[in-house]
Order: structure tokens, then sequence, then C-alpha cells
């Protein structure tokens, strides 16, 4: 079992940067895939970015360049830093781990995100 904090979220002007921070419970982190969604009012949750147990990325094409997903295993936490914030990346953003071992997933209970001028 893992749990999962986030933080980091907040109000922020668009072109500005936030981090955030997804933080286990379990010392066992560094066997997991982790991955960011976010969810927009009224919108489906969407896959964001992911960072795999061996260090290999993958981002949406909307978040490109502009945000960097990263973990460190001895703090058993996973970042997402987010630069170039725009109004369209508003929404809860929600931590996920996947152990290598088994086929199930551990979600955070979200953050909130609002980018605005």
């Amino acid at each position: 079992q893992v749990q999962l904090m986030e933080s980091g979220g907040g109000l922020v002007q668009p072109g500005g940067s936030l981090r955030l921070s997804c933080a286990a419970s379990r010392s066992i982190f560094s066997f997991y895939s982790m991955d960011w969604y976010r969810q927009a009012q009224g919108k489906q949750r969407e896959l964001v970015a992911g960072i795999s147990s061996g260090g290999s990325t993958n981002y949406a094409d909307s978040v490109k360049g502009r945000f960097t997903i990263s973990r460190d295993n001895a703090k058993n936490t996973m970042y997402l830093q987010m630069n170039s914030l725009k109004p369209e990346d508003t929404a809860v953003y929600y931590c996920r781990a996947t152990p290598l071992s088994q086929v199930v997933y551990y979600w955070g209970q979200g953050t909130q995100v609002t980018v605005s001028s």
C-alpha cells in the first residue's frame, strides 16, 4: 500500500511557474512508475506527464517544452515543474503511482492549479 499527497498548487498569472510535489508514504517508491494527471472543470482527466522507475519520461503534447517531470527516490517524491503556464493549464492535478509488480494504481487527492490574470 502507498499513500500519495500532492502539494504546490495555487493561483498564478499566465506565464508564471509552479512546482508540484507528490510525496509517497512508502520506501519502495523507486519501484513505481509515476504519472501526473489533471482534470479541468467539466472535462475528463488527462495524462500530463509520466516517469518510469528507470527515469524515462513522456509528456502530453500540450505541455511539452513547458513542464518537466522528475523524481527523487531518496525522498520518495515526484515533481512537476510547470513553466510558462497558460489559463488552459487550470485544473486539479493528481499524482498516480503504479508498482512494477502489480497492475494497480494509487492516486493522491489532488492539488488545484489556477492560471488566471
